[in-house]
């Protein structure tokens, strides 16, 4: 285990839920980034239309190990 994290913020997307749009922001990080080891959720927001929720969207950041 490394002593040192880095940390990134994303935004993730979803027609589902805010959870799902958290989930899909660390599934894209985990693409190229490794020894992911957190996430906070920092911020929901959606996209209304016709009185519907259409999309969510989910902020979070991203703690990942650096090797030192």
């Amino acid at each position: 285990m490394s002593d040192v994290a880095k940390v990134i913020e994303l935004v993730g997307k979803s027609d589902k839920s805010w959870e799902d749009a958290a989930a899909n922001a660390v599934k894209a990080a985990s693409r190229t980034l490794h020894n992911i080891t957190g996430v906070e959720v920092m911020n929901m927001t959606a996209k209304v239309k016709d009185g519907k929720i259409v999309e969510y969207k989910t902020t979070v950041k991203i703690a990942f190990a650096v090797a030192s």
